[in-house]
């Protein structure tokens, strides 16, 4: 099927080109207040054209032209132009001349139906594009194909193709090679002894007897039991260093986010009961670990702006409640930024620091604020912990936006009232022989 359109164009570009052949010659023109019908009879000898006239065109237009070594396509135009007619090409050396008329417009003019089919723009953003530029009425739009059928002149529909092959480019896209570096260091140092705090004194039962108010007359060292607790001697020192790497590689299409979820779904249990004694539970998941939203815009220069949404969150504590629905108590740190990076450049986000030192003293008190000896009679642990995330991002250009050429961004488009037509600018003529003709 495409073989034979192509087929059918070319023969219909045939008379086209031989009737350009003739529009090439030269000629000159001297003529004032002249019958136009008589300015067509001269071009018409000179270049062996026929020329064709509408019943409707006045009998009385008269032209005033003086051309010099000018094409007869130039000279056609100009008289055409000036004096609201159109033209219609018939064959190899034929040409009809109506008058430039709404009415004649649609008697004369052809029209085409174009299918275009697109495969990244939005249907409906490029029909209204073609709308708004092109002013064509009959347009319609298939979402689920993703095509526009459109019927309008042949200039028209060229323009329509320019303005198609402008918006129907493929979406960029980008891979962001992400690093996250968790680092947690620890320190524990306890040293000291932890002495007894309470001294318990509990009458002995005999044979198991319950006591009772009387037998507290008969308590003597004999018959009350001595309860103390244990003496604990603390040295112990603890060091613990640890990272947590995450390396994912994610490849993104422009103003589109992408999540990354590293770490666990924590189950959170609910409890609901009714006034009829029903009771049902429910699970809800708690995404727990590290999180990392990213959305790129990228730009003609191959710069890519992307904002960035990181949280990192742990188990602290279970929370149960007084009906027994289970929860968690969750630590988060986080940080929401925007950042515009060259292709291939690393940024490096740091900051995020957890620090926590805890000490705790178990001492007997007075003997236990000796400089020295206090040492001897007390306990004391200190805990320090520390943690740090880093984040690193390099984007990737895979497919950027093409800048268009000045061709193919800047076009001309006719004028308001003849879309798509071709401006009416004078070729240089060529140098060959050329014909003078005076008249009037």
């Amino acid at each position: 099927l495409k073989e034979r359109i192509d087929e059918a164009r070319s023969k219909q570009a045939k008379p086209e080109t031989k009737l350009a052949d003739s529009f090439r010659k030269t000629i000159s023109l001297e003529f004032r207040d002249a019958p136009l019908r008589s300015v067509f009879d001269v071009i018409a000898k000179v270049s062996g054209l026929n020329f064709f006239f509408d019943k409707d065109m006045r009998p009385d237009l008269k032209a005033s032209i003086f051309a010099k070594n000018t094409t007869i396509d130039d000279a056609v135009r100009l008289l055409m132009v000036t004096n609201q007619l159109e033209q219609k090409v018939l064959n190899e050396n034929s040409i009809l001349i109506y008058p430039n008329t709404p009415q004649k417009l649609k008697d004369y003019q052809p029209l085409s139906v174009r299918t275009f089919y697109l495969a990244n723009a939005d249907v409906k953003a490029v029909s209204n594009t073609i709308k708004t530029i092109v002013k064509t009425k009959d347009l319609v739009i298939d979402e689920r194909l993703g095509l526009i059928i459109l019927r309008d002149t042949p200039d028209a529909i060229r323009m329509a193709e320019r303005i198609v092959a402008m918006q129907d480019l493929s979406d960029p896209e980008v891979m962001l090679e992400v690093e996250v570096v968790e680092m947690k260091r620890s320190r524990l140092l306890e040293l000291g002894i932890n002495w007894p705090n309470q001294l318990t004194l509990a009458p002995i039962q005999v044979d198991g007897v319950p006591l009772v108010l009387s037998d507290l007359r008969n308590l003597n060292r004999n018959n009350i039991k001595l309860g103390i607790g244990n003496v604990t001697i603390n040295a112990r020192k603890e060091d613990s260093d640890g990272s947590i790497l995450a390396n994912p590689r994610i490849r993104v299409r422009n103003r589109e986010k992408a999540k990354i979820l590293i770490g666990d779904r924590v189950p959170v249990i609910t409890t609901t009961s009714n006034v009829t004694g029903f009771v049902s539970e429910s699970i809800n998941y708690v995404d727990v670990g590290l999180k990392l939203e990213v959305e790129p815009n990228i730009y003609l220069d191959e710069e890519v702006a992307i904002k960035i949404n990181l949280e990192v969150s742990s188990l602290v504590r279970e929370v149960i409640s007084k009906s027994g629905s289970l929860s968690y108590q969750i630590g988060t740190r986080g940080a929401s930024t925007t950042l515009r990076l060259k292709d291939g450049e690393t940024q490096i986000l740091a900051g995020l620091i957890s620090d926590e030192d805890r000490s705790t003293s178990n001492k007997v008190p007075g003997v236990g604020e000796l400089p020295l000896a206090g040492r001897l009679f007390g306990s004391t642990k200190d805990d320090t912990q520390r943690s740090e995330i880093l984040l690193s991002i390099t984007p990737r250009v895979v497919r950027s936006i093409r800048r268009p050429d000045l061709l193919t961004a800047e076009f001309e488009s006719g004028t308001e009232s003849n879309i798509g037509a071709r401006p009416l600018v004078f070729a240089a003529p060529e140098p060959a022989r050329w014909h003078r003709h005076r008249l009037g």
